[in-house]
Protein backbone atom coordinates (compact mmCIF):
# COMPACT_ATOMS: atom_id res chain seq x y z
CA UNK A 1 0.00 0.00 0.00
CA UNK A 2 1.29 3.27 -0.85
CA UNK A 3 1.50 6.02 1.80
CA UNK A 4 -0.42 8.94 1.44
CA UNK A 5 -1.58 11.84 3.35
CA UNK A 6 -5.40 12.77 3.83
CA UNK A 7 -5.23 15.41 0.72
CA UNK A 8 -3.44 12.82 -1.20
CA UNK A 9 -5.87 10.20 -0.42
CA UNK A 10 -8.49 12.68 -1.30
CA UNK A 11 -6.90 13.57 -4.53
CA UNK A 12 -6.61 9.96 -5.64
CA UNK A 13 -10.07 9.28 -4.82
CA UNK A 14 -11.23 11.81 -7.59
CA UNK A 15 -8.79 10.62 -9.63
CA UNK A 16 -10.12 6.98 -9.38
CA UNK A 17 -13.86 7.84 -9.95
CA UNK A 18 -13.11 10.44 -12.98
CA UNK A 19 -11.40 8.32 -14.62
CA UNK A 20 -14.02 4.87 -14.10
CA UNK A 21 -16.91 7.45 -15.14
CA UNK A 22 -16.77 10.33 -17.23
CA UNK A 23 -20.25 11.86 -16.09
CA UNK A 24 -18.17 12.76 -12.64
CA UNK A 25 -17.35 16.87 -12.88
CA UNK A 26 -15.37 18.30 -10.66
CA UNK A 27 -15.93 21.82 -10.27
CA UNK A 28 -15.26 25.08 -7.28
CA UNK A 29 -13.83 27.94 -6.55
CA UNK A 30 -9.83 27.48 -7.17
CA UNK A 31 -9.79 23.79 -8.36
CA UNK A 32 -8.77 24.01 -11.74
CA UNK A 33 -4.99 24.41 -12.64
CA UNK A 34 -4.27 25.97 -8.96
CA UNK A 35 -5.74 22.31 -7.66
CA UNK A 36 -7.97 24.51 -5.06
CA UNK A 37 -6.59 25.72 -1.76
CA UNK A 38 -5.36 23.37 -0.09
CA UNK A 39 -4.52 21.27 -3.40
CA UNK A 40 -7.26 18.44 -3.36
CA UNK A 41 -8.11 18.61 -6.69
CA UNK A 42 -4.21 19.01 -8.42
CA UNK A 43 -3.51 17.58 -11.75
CA UNK A 44 -7.51 16.53 -12.28
CA UNK A 45 -7.38 19.60 -14.81
CA UNK A 46 -4.65 18.43 -16.43
CA UNK A 47 -5.83 15.00 -16.86
CA UNK A 48 -9.13 15.22 -17.75
CA UNK A 49 -9.68 18.58 -19.24
CA UNK A 50 -11.51 22.17 -18.48
CA UNK A 51 -14.63 19.90 -19.47
CA UNK A 52 -14.13 17.83 -16.17
CA UNK A 53 -12.54 20.23 -13.70
CA UNK A 54 -12.93 23.49 -13.65
CA UNK A 55 -13.19 26.50 -11.70
CA UNK A 56 -16.36 28.40 -10.50
CA UNK A 57 -17.29 32.61 -9.76
CA UNK A 58 -16.92 33.09 -5.75
CA UNK A 59 -20.49 32.38 -5.57
CA UNK A 60 -21.65 29.50 -3.17
CA UNK A 61 -24.85 29.92 -3.83
CA UNK A 62 -24.36 28.99 -7.45
CA UNK A 63 -21.76 26.55 -7.09
CA UNK A 64 -24.64 24.64 -5.41
CA UNK A 65 -27.48 25.50 -7.90
CA UNK A 66 -25.19 24.68 -10.80
CA UNK A 67 -24.70 21.38 -8.98
CA UNK A 68 -28.21 20.59 -8.44
CA UNK A 69 -28.86 20.90 -12.30
CA UNK A 70 -26.05 19.03 -13.13
CA UNK A 71 -27.37 16.20 -11.34
CA UNK A 72 -30.75 16.38 -11.94
CA UNK A 73 -29.51 16.04 -15.64
CA UNK A 74 -27.56 12.52 -15.03
CA UNK A 75 -24.09 14.54 -14.27
CA UNK A 76 -21.97 13.04 -10.98
CA UNK A 77 -21.77 16.65 -9.59
CA UNK A 78 -18.59 17.02 -6.72
CA UNK A 79 -18.99 20.61 -6.16
CA UNK A 80 -16.39 21.99 -3.67
CA UNK A 81 -17.12 24.75 -1.23
CA UNK A 82 -13.91 25.89 -0.19
CA UNK A 83 -14.51 26.58 3.47
CA UNK A 84 -17.30 24.85 5.67
CA UNK A 85 -17.63 28.80 7.30
CA UNK A 86 -19.00 29.38 3.81
CA UNK A 87 -20.93 27.22 2.80
CA UNK A 88 -24.36 29.45 4.34
CA UNK A 89 -25.28 31.18 1.42
CA UNK A 90 -25.53 27.70 -0.55
CA UNK A 91 -27.68 26.97 2.50
CA UNK A 92 -31.38 27.25 0.58
CA UNK A 93 -29.81 25.04 -2.24
CA UNK A 94 -28.78 22.54 -0.31
CA UNK A 95 -31.90 22.31 2.47
CA UNK A 96 -34.50 23.52 -0.33
CA UNK A 97 -33.51 21.74 -3.32
CA UNK A 98 -31.11 18.96 -2.76
CA UNK A 99 -32.52 17.53 -0.13
CA UNK A 100 -35.97 17.86 -1.50
CA UNK A 101 -35.56 17.10 -4.69
CA UNK A 102 -36.46 13.51 -5.28
CA UNK A 103 -39.68 13.59 -2.70
CA UNK A 104 -40.75 17.06 -4.61
CA UNK A 105 -41.14 15.13 -7.98
CA UNK A 106 -42.01 12.01 -6.29
CA UNK A 107 -39.19 10.33 -7.76
CA UNK A 108 -38.92 11.42 -10.84
CA UNK A 109 -36.33 13.27 -10.56
CA UNK A 110 -33.43 13.34 -7.80
CA UNK A 111 -29.88 14.56 -7.65
CA UNK A 112 -28.39 11.73 -6.09
CA UNK A 113 -25.55 12.04 -8.24
CA UNK A 114 -24.38 15.31 -6.03
CA UNK A 115 -21.62 15.23 -3.58
CA UNK A 116 -20.39 18.27 -2.01
CA UNK A 117 -16.95 18.48 -0.46
CA UNK A 118 -15.98 20.91 1.89
CA UNK A 119 -13.48 21.39 4.81
CA UNK A 120 -14.56 22.12 8.17
CA UNK A 121 -13.27 22.58 11.65
CA UNK A 122 -10.17 24.24 13.62
CA UNK A 123 -6.54 23.86 14.92
CA UNK A 124 -5.01 25.70 12.03
CA UNK A 125 -5.15 29.30 13.89
CA UNK A 126 -8.28 30.27 10.94
CA UNK A 127 -10.18 32.57 13.44
CA UNK A 128 -14.19 32.35 13.43
CA UNK A 129 -14.45 32.53 9.60
CA UNK A 130 -11.66 29.78 8.66
CA UNK A 131 -12.51 27.56 11.62
CA UNK A 132 -16.24 26.31 12.05
CA UNK A 133 -18.52 22.58 12.30
CA UNK A 134 -21.79 23.03 10.65
CA UNK A 135 -22.73 19.85 10.74
CA UNK A 136 -25.46 19.67 12.99
CA UNK A 137 -27.08 22.11 10.07
CA UNK A 138 -27.52 19.65 7.98
CA UNK A 139 -28.14 16.97 9.84
CA UNK A 140 -31.39 17.82 10.54
CA UNK A 141 -32.50 17.76 7.02
CA UNK A 142 -33.88 14.57 5.79
CA UNK A 143 -32.53 13.79 2.06
CA UNK A 144 -28.93 14.09 2.72
CA UNK A 145 -25.98 12.19 4.15
CA UNK A 146 -23.36 13.43 5.96
CA UNK A 147 -19.86 12.26 6.01
CA UNK A 148 -16.80 12.78 8.09
CA UNK A 149 -13.79 10.79 7.61
CA UNK A 150 -11.20 10.75 10.26
CA UNK A 151 -7.89 9.62 8.24
CA UNK A 152 -6.48 8.99 4.97
CA UNK A 153 -7.87 5.41 4.33
CA UNK A 154 -11.67 6.50 5.48
CA UNK A 155 -11.05 9.38 3.22
CA UNK A 156 -10.49 7.90 -0.44
CA UNK A 157 -12.93 4.93 1.18
CA UNK A 158 -15.70 7.23 2.03
CA UNK A 159 -15.21 9.64 -0.40
CA UNK A 160 -15.87 7.25 -2.83
CA UNK A 161 -18.89 5.33 -1.61
CA UNK A 162 -20.14 9.32 -1.36
CA UNK A 163 -19.84 10.00 -4.99
CA UNK A 164 -21.32 6.34 -6.01
CA UNK A 165 -23.87 6.90 -3.56
CA UNK A 166 -28.10 7.00 -4.72
CA UNK A 167 -28.37 10.22 -2.00
CA UNK A 168 -26.83 13.51 -2.14
CA UNK A 169 -23.80 13.35 0.42
CA UNK A 170 -22.02 16.73 2.19
CA UNK A 171 -18.34 15.15 2.62
CA UNK A 172 -16.94 17.09 5.41
CA UNK A 173 -13.36 16.99 5.77
CA UNK A 174 -10.82 17.85 8.45
CA UNK A 175 -8.94 20.14 7.04
CA UNK A 176 -6.29 20.61 10.41
CA UNK A 177 -5.76 16.62 9.33
CA UNK A 178 -4.91 17.25 6.01
CA UNK A 179 -1.53 17.21 5.89
CA UNK A 180 -1.14 16.16 9.29
CA UNK A 181 -2.98 12.40 8.92
CA UNK A 182 -0.38 10.17 7.32
CA UNK A 183 -1.19 6.25 6.83
CA UNK A 184 -0.98 3.73 4.62
CA UNK A 185 -3.99 3.70 1.58
CA UNK A 186 -4.36 0.99 -0.48
CA UNK A 187 -3.85 2.12 -4.44
CA UNK A 188 -6.65 0.88 -5.74
CA UNK A 189 -10.17 1.35 -6.09
CA UNK A 190 -12.21 0.95 -2.55
CA UNK A 191 -15.15 1.86 -0.69
CA UNK A 192 -16.46 1.94 2.75
CA UNK A 193 -20.17 2.05 4.06
CA UNK A 194 -22.13 4.72 4.70
CA UNK A 195 -24.13 4.79 8.10
CA UNK A 196 -21.94 2.48 9.81
CA UNK A 197 -19.63 3.43 12.41
CA UNK A 198 -16.11 1.36 13.39
CA UNK A 199 -15.00 0.50 16.85
CA UNK A 200 -12.10 1.43 16.65
CA UNK A 201 -11.10 0.30 20.27
CA UNK A 202 -12.85 -1.96 22.36
CA UNK A 203 -13.42 -1.32 26.10
CA UNK A 204 -15.23 -2.33 28.95
CA UNK A 205 -15.87 1.02 31.19
CA UNK A 206 -17.16 3.73 28.80
CA UNK A 207 -18.04 4.46 25.70
CA UNK A 208 -16.21 7.40 23.55
CA UNK A 209 -18.34 8.46 20.28
CA UNK A 210 -16.81 11.18 17.79
CA UNK A 211 -16.13 11.97 14.47
CA UNK A 212 -13.65 13.31 12.17
CA UNK A 213 -10.90 15.36 13.98
CA UNK A 214 -12.00 14.74 17.13
CA UNK A 215 -10.95 10.88 17.07
CA UNK A 216 -7.68 11.59 17.46
CA UNK A 217 -8.09 13.60 20.51
CA UNK A 218 -10.52 10.99 22.09
CA UNK A 219 -7.90 8.28 21.04
CA UNK A 220 -5.27 10.38 23.65
CA UNK A 221 -7.49 10.91 26.26
CA UNK A 222 -8.51 7.08 25.93
CA UNK A 223 -4.92 6.34 26.32
CA UNK A 224 -4.51 8.80 29.74
CA UNK A 225 -7.58 7.02 31.10
CA UNK A 226 -6.19 3.48 30.34
CA UNK A 227 -3.08 4.67 32.35
CA UNK A 228 -5.47 4.96 35.08
CA UNK A 229 -6.97 1.19 34.62
CA UNK A 230 -10.18 2.44 33.08
CA UNK A 231 -11.02 0.68 29.94
CA UNK A 232 -12.27 2.60 27.26
CA UNK A 233 -14.52 1.71 24.14
CA UNK A 234 -13.54 4.11 21.44
CA UNK A 235 -16.33 4.89 18.52
CA UNK A 236 -15.93 6.55 15.32
CA UNK A 237 -19.15 7.16 13.79
CA UNK A 238 -18.19 8.14 10.39
CA UNK A 239 -21.18 8.90 9.11
CA UNK A 240 -23.49 11.44 11.17
CA UNK A 241 -26.75 11.52 8.77
CA UNK A 242 -27.87 8.62 8.87
CA UNK A 243 -25.94 7.31 12.02
CA UNK A 244 -25.25 4.23 13.36
CA UNK A 245 -27.41 3.90 16.69
CA UNK A 246 -27.16 0.49 17.02
CA UNK A 247 -23.45 0.14 17.14
CA UNK A 248 -23.32 2.76 19.73
CA UNK A 249 -26.08 1.42 21.70
CA UNK A 250 -24.58 -1.63 21.73
CA UNK A 251 -21.59 -0.46 23.32
CA UNK A 252 -23.23 1.38 25.90
CA UNK A 253 -25.19 -1.95 27.37
CA UNK A 254 -22.32 -3.12 27.72
CA UNK A 255 -19.88 0.14 29.25
CA UNK A 256 -23.21 1.63 31.05
CA UNK A 257 -21.32 4.94 30.47
CA UNK A 258 -20.95 7.50 27.41
CA UNK A 259 -18.68 10.65 26.82
CA UNK A 260 -19.67 12.56 22.97
CA UNK A 261 -17.01 15.37 21.44
CA UNK A 262 -17.44 17.49 18.86
CA UNK A 263 -15.62 20.73 17.52
CA UNK A 264 -18.97 22.38 17.43
CA UNK A 265 -20.74 24.54 20.11
CA UNK A 266 -22.22 22.56 23.28
CA UNK A 267 -26.15 23.87 22.36
CA UNK A 268 -27.84 22.52 19.59
CA UNK A 269 -24.56 20.18 18.58
CA UNK A 270 -24.81 16.68 16.96
CA UNK A 271 -23.82 15.38 20.36
CA UNK A 272 -27.03 16.28 21.73
CA UNK A 273 -28.89 14.02 19.42
CA UNK A 274 -26.44 11.61 20.42
CA UNK A 275 -27.25 11.81 23.81
CA UNK A 276 -30.73 12.00 23.78
CA UNK A 277 -31.38 8.82 21.21
CA UNK A 278 -29.13 6.71 23.82
CA UNK A 279 -30.63 7.77 27.25
CA UNK A 280 -33.93 6.31 24.92
CA UNK A 281 -32.29 2.86 24.49
CA UNK A 282 -30.34 2.25 27.21
CA UNK A 283 -31.55 4.21 30.02
CA UNK A 284 -32.44 1.66 32.41
CA UNK A 285 -28.30 -0.07 31.86
CA UNK A 286 -26.92 3.62 32.55
CA UNK A 287 -24.25 4.14 35.49
CA UNK A 288 -23.45 7.87 34.95
CA UNK A 289 -24.89 11.08 32.84
CA UNK A 290 -24.23 11.14 29.38
CA UNK A 291 -21.65 13.61 28.87
CA UNK A 292 -21.23 15.94 25.90
CA UNK A 293 -17.39 17.41 25.64
CA UNK A 294 -17.54 20.00 23.03
CA UNK A 295 -16.80 23.76 21.72
CA UNK A 296 -17.89 26.43 23.63
CA UNK A 297 -20.99 28.71 22.99
CA UNK A 298 -19.14 31.46 21.59
CA UNK A 299 -18.03 32.31 18.14
CA UNK A 300 -15.13 30.53 17.28
CA UNK A 301 -12.06 32.36 18.45
CA UNK A 302 -8.35 33.06 16.96
CA UNK A 303 -5.92 33.91 20.09
CA UNK A 304 -8.01 31.92 22.55
CA UNK A 305 -8.47 28.78 19.96
CA UNK A 306 -6.77 26.85 22.44
CA UNK A 307 -8.92 26.93 25.43
CA UNK A 308 -12.21 26.77 22.82
CA UNK A 309 -11.51 23.64 21.51
CA UNK A 310 -12.57 20.41 23.28
CA UNK A 311 -8.92 18.61 24.00
CA UNK A 312 -7.82 15.25 25.43
CA UNK A 313 -6.98 17.17 28.75
CA UNK A 314 -11.10 17.97 29.36
CA UNK A 315 -12.32 15.14 27.45
CA UNK A 316 -9.99 12.73 30.13
CA UNK A 317 -11.54 14.95 32.90
CA UNK A 318 -15.19 13.96 31.65
CA UNK A 319 -14.21 10.22 32.02
CA UNK A 320 -13.07 10.43 35.00
CA UNK A 321 -15.86 11.71 36.54
CA UNK A 322 -18.36 9.72 35.01
CA UNK A 323 -16.54 6.66 35.99
CA UNK A 324 -16.45 7.71 39.53
CA UNK A 325 -20.22 9.43 39.33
Amino acid sequence: MATMNMLQAINNALDIAMAEDEKVICFGEDVGIFGGVFRATSHLQEKYGKARCFNTPLVEQGIIGFANGLAAQGSVAVAEIQFADYIFPAFDQIVNETAKFRYRSGDLFNVGGLTIRTPYGGGISGGLYHSQSPEAYFTHTPGLKVVVPRNPYQAKGLLLAAIRDPDPVLFLEPKRLYRAAVGEVPEEDYQLPIGEAEVIKEGTDITLVGWGAQMEVISKAAELAEEQGIACEVIDLRSLLPWDVDTVAESVFKTGRMIVSHEAPLTGGFAGEIAATIQERCFLYLESPITRVTGLDTPFPLVLEKEYLPDHLKIFEAIRESVNF
